[in-house]
């Protein structure tokens, strides 16, 4: 059954306090100590962070929650992933850089983040980095691939099954909201099955849920995508 990807009106992005752990905790809480606080920005360690695992894991969250919990302290960041092709120059006004799906790379890109990296390290500035590989297994040039993998490592995993399911029970529990093991079955084999989706997912049917009068049910999910 082909699986739907969401991409559809969703009001939260990926922040720390929506991130769902899961074998992942000691990443989160690398995260969570590294963003600190405003009081604390002064002193964050410049030494870098990368986060490598299977699509799904997690690991792009991960640097969107580090963008968005540095904004939150009124501070800049310099951000790359493979989807631009205009990269700014370098800022001293960053206060990191953070760099998204580096596997994915083009030969140019791979030139700015090497770029932003010696950047970011001449000023003491932490960089932050995420990709589908080790950093051994990168094919990227030699320079930039040594020094994503000379720092914090985090191999992340993909939740199980059993994982995802207990945890979007327990957010939908909280919420009030009764979903069916039909429902369940639905939601993990017609959507995308990162976790993040699926909670952004759960937020949406609960405000439609609320909008339309209706229970959560196949037909009513049906319904709202019918809607988008």
């Amino acid at each position: 059954m082909k699986q739907i990807a969401l991409d559809i009106g969703l009001s939260a992005g990926p922040t720390v306090a929506n991130f769902c752990a899961g074998p992942n905790a000691a990443a989160l809480q690398h995260l969570e100590l590294w963003l600190g606080d405003k009081r604390t920005a002064q002193s964050r360690s410049p030494v870098p962070t990368y986060y490598w695992g299977p699509g799904g894991s997690g690991k792009s969250h991960l640097l969107k929650a580090a963008r968005e919990g540095l904004r939150e302290q009124g501070a800049r960041v310099g951000w790359l992933d493979a989807s631009m092709h205009n990269a700014p120059e370098y800022s001293e006004q960053w206060a990191a850089v953070l760099l998204d799906d580096v596997h994915r790379y083009n030969s140019v890109q791979q030139q700015v983040a090497f770029n932003w990296f010696v950047h970011a390290q001449t000023l003491q500035r932490p960089v932050m980095a995420a990709g589908e590989f080790a950093p051994v297994e990168l094919k990227l040039r030699d320079d930039l691939r040594t020094r994503l993998g000379w720092g914090h490592i985090f191999s992340l995993q993909l939740l199980s099954e059993a994982e995802r399911r207990a945890v979007l029970r327990q957010a939908a529990d909280d919420r009030g909201v009764f979903l069916s093991d039909e429902v369940m079955d639905f939601m993990l084999t017609r959507f995308s099955r990162d976790l993040g989706s699926l909670m952004e997912l759960l937020e949406l049917l609960d405000g439609y849920s609320l909008q339309s009068k209706r229970a959560i049910t196949i037909p009513m999910i049906k319904s709202m995508m019918e809607s988008q």
